[in-house]
């Protein structure tokens, strides 16, 4: 048996002492092998060559039951899960300075260091995740293209990427309430967004320390970084704006790791939160918009009724309502997951007013 050192969060610079039991498996381990001991509960430490790793890695994916029919959400959620967990007990070692001491290993010292710090003893990571940091490394490398700043957006690993135009286009192409002050909710690209379109001053918000910070990176890379500031809060900073922005997840659940948080909303609690202080935060004539899709309506998670409820409880009125359907691949492959949900799904921008008191 070997020990493995895990890393910590990603936001921390020092590795969890955490450490459990392993199994040195190599090029000579069969998927059914490696798939029956990861379903035992045992973590796999690869010596074998990096290559060989990833092909066992896809090779037990495929043997893994499908997960159940979204008709239940939470039990498909709960699928899932249970896959990821079992895939993510595949690992690599690291040797300090992060270097994977495999045959054919690439070069992960440069993304390793970007999530994890440094490192000087020994560790492991799941090969899941690495190839996860991989992947993110070379976004922020080259960035994603955003057609509506006529520029690229460079995330940062563990924060959303916008690779949904049509959320994007939404904010901007709408008519603008005012260009004075914009307050952007639980930041992203949309910060970015109403800087391009003039508006003069934008405080943008997050809880999210990696939120925070890719935002401050993109905004200055961008040449916005003079009129948008960005600030680590929960929701609204003080003083009103005439124009409120929130993007929050779609979806009411728990999230599981530090990018859901971009999709998931325990309670419906952001939701919920953007809506009841609005009101508070908006200048005599301005707007709050929500940007939000539809899809928890479809998974039978919220109702239209609910939402249009909670907006009127809040003391705001709808002003419009525009709506697209969804352009993102998921949507239109049939084989995807949740395809008919995703199929039927309209994302809008939903510009509220202050609710109009009746004389009386």
């Amino acid at each position: 048996m070997a020990h493995l050192v895990m890393p910590g969060e990603p936001d921390r610079r020092l590795f969890s002492p955490h450490s459990r039991q392993a199994v040195p498996a190599g090029d000579g381990l069969s998927a059914d092998a490696a798939r029956h001991a990861m379903a035992a509960g045992a973590a796999l430490l690869w010596r074998g060559t990096y290559p060989a790793a990833r092909q066992l890695l896809d090779a037990v994916r495929r043997r893994l039951p499908a997960p159940p029919p979204p008709d239940d959400f939470a039990r498909y959620r709960a699928g899932r899960a249970h896959r990821a967990k079992l895939l993510s007990l595949l690992h690599v070692p690291l040797e300090p300075g992060h270097v994977v001491p495999l045959r054919r290993a690439p070069d992960v010292r440069a993304a390793c260091t970007a999530v994890y710090g440094p490192l000087d003893v020994p560790a492991a990571v799941p090969l899941r995740e690495l190839l996860g940091v991989l992947g993110a490394a070379e976004w922020r490398r080259t960035g994603i293209a955003v057609p509506a700043l006529d520029a690229r957006i460079h995330p940062h690993h563990g924060v959303f990427a916008p690779l949904r135009p049509e959320y994007v286009d939404l904010v901007a192409e709408a008519p603008l309430p005012g260009t004075e002050l914009a307050f952007d909710i639980g930041t992203g690209v949309l910060a970015a967004v109403l800087a391009h379109r003039g508006v003069e001053r934008v405080v943008a918000t997050d809880t999210s320390a990696l939120a925070v910070a890719c935002a401050r990176e993109n905004l200055t890379r961008l040449g916005f970084g003079a009129r948008a500031e960005v600030v680590r809060t929960d929701l609204f900073p003080p003083g009103r704006a005439t124009l409120v922005l929130a993007n929050p997840p779609w979806l009411p659940g728990r999230p599981r790791t530090p990018l859901d948080h971009a999709v998931y909303d325990p309670g419906h609690r952001m939701l919920r939160g953007f809506l009841d202080r609005a009101r508070r935060h908006l200048a005599p004539n301005g707007e709050a918009w929500l940007v939000l899709s539809d899809l928890a309506e479809h998974l039978g998670l919220r109702t239209r009724e609910e939402l249009l409820g909670w907006i009127e409880a809040a003391g705001l009125r709808v002003v419009t309502r525009t709506g697209t359907p969804a352009r993102h691949p998921r949507a239109l492959d049939p084989a995807a997951p949740l395809h008919r949900a995703r199929a039927a799904e309209i994302t809008s921008l939903w510009r509220l007013g202050h609710k109009q008191i009746s004389p009386q």
